[in-house]
């Protein structure tokens, strides 16, 4: 059996093609195809848990499986939406719940959840209420047409240089958020949707009129590139969730270390405090194990827990693919060592024996010299 080390460098070496491994599963392909062929016909809370088939694939999509009996409970947490903070998905600790309502909008999009895409919608919706202020009337023919041509024409945009190539879509894009496209910079409406709003410091969110972080908002290409006109989270991304989650339990089989070191390079990116870490036990179990903490240690204060792994390590290298990798060689090497893949051989034989693995294979020795303990 290969080490938890190299198990998961394996996977993680094309993780591309890891995941094409599992898409072309026969289950896995079946109810895939069922959901992205059913999940834009529901258009309602009852549609969707009602549709068992739907529902269970979405609650494995964002790991909460084991829940997915608890139907009351998951209707009561997309009732109330997100947009409230003190809204029932927000108030659980475990944020997987807030991420799942967030996909299934239904409390904020309604009947258009599963097919709402921000670019298409919320563009559309904004240029109603625009004209109503420039004082057109948003049912009169002009407003009709161009939001007709709009929408007909905005899911084949696949680049911010295809939309400032069309005059009339670009002209109903920045009239949706109160901007003249006669009389605004090109060049900087260019950078503002480059840019996207996902950096404090884009060209965006550096604008005083907070219209350009709007627009970048929308119209996302920096965020989801050519997929930024079609894109919505109930759909394709629950998809590609899915097949995450798929792989990771797959792996986790046969190794529940790999599984872990999966799980971590997954959510690393979002993690910004160690209270992030220590609310989820898989996450605390890494770096539990990459300290050399036993399992006991879960139980000392919380407090106490985040202030010794916040002088341990740096939280900031979690969002350096670099230095991540490094964690998790750490982390797939010390979980071999405490839970070895081949048995042991007793010391007395491995004196007279050929050289064979014993406890430790000769990878995770290899592994083991690069790394700085």
């Amino acid at each position: 059996m290969l080490s938890t080390y190299t198990s998961y460098q394996l996977i993680t070496r094309d993780i591309d093609k890891s995941i094409d491994r599992i898409e072309k599963q026969p289950t896995v392909d079946r109810d895939t195809k069922y959901y992205l062929d059913n999940i834009t016909k529901v258009k309602s809370i009852d549609d969707f848990v009602n549709n068992d088939r739907l529902f269970k694939y979405a609650m494995k999509a964002y790991g909460l499986e084991d829940m997915a009996y608890a139907k009351a409970f998951m209707v009561k947490a997309l009732k109330e939406g997100v947009s409230d903070p003190n809204s029932f998905a927000n108030k659980l600790t475990d944020k997987r719940y807030a991420e799942f309502v967030s996909a299934f909008n239904f409390a904020a999009n309604g009947a258009d959840a599963t097919i709402y895409n921000k670019a298409q919608q919320l563009v559309t919706k904004n240029y109603a209420t625009q004209a109503q202020i420039a004082g057109l009337d948003p049912n009169s023919d002009y407003v009709k047409a161009e939001t007709t041509y709009y929408l007909a024409n905005i899911t084949k945009v696949k680049s911010v240089d295809d939309l400032m190539s069309n005059n009339r879509l670009y002209t109903y894009a920045l009239a949706a958020f109160g901007l003249d496209s006669a009389t605004e910079d090109k060049d900087l409406v260019k950078q503002v949707l480059q840019g996207g709003v996902r950096d404090p410091n884009s060209v965006a969110n550096k604008q005083t009129d907070p219209a350009y972080a709007a627009l970048a908002s929308a119209l996302n290409f920096e965020q989801f590139g050519e997929n930024a006109t079609t894109i919505n989270p109930a759909q394709q991304p629950t998809v590609d969730r899915y097949m995450r989650q798929t792989l990771e339990e797959d792996a986790g089989k046969t190794n529940e270390g790999v599984r872990l070191a999966l799980y971590f390079q997954r959510k690393a990116p979002d993690i910004t405090s160690w209270y992030d870490v220590l609310a989820d036990t898989a996450l605390a179990s890494v770096v539990r194990t990459v300290l050399g903490l036993p399992d006991s240690f879960a139980t000392a204060d919380v407090d106490k827990q985040a202030q010794l792994f916040e002088q341990k390590l740096d939280i900031s290298d979690f969002s350096d693919p670099e230095k991540l990798g490094k964690f998790l060689t750490r982390f797939t090497s010390m979980y071999e060592i405490n839970h070895p893949t081949s048995s042991a051989v007793s010391s007395i034989s491995v004196l007279f024996a050929k050289p064979v693995t014993a406890g430790i294979s000769t990878d995770l020795m290899m592994a083991m010299q690069k790394l700085k303990f």
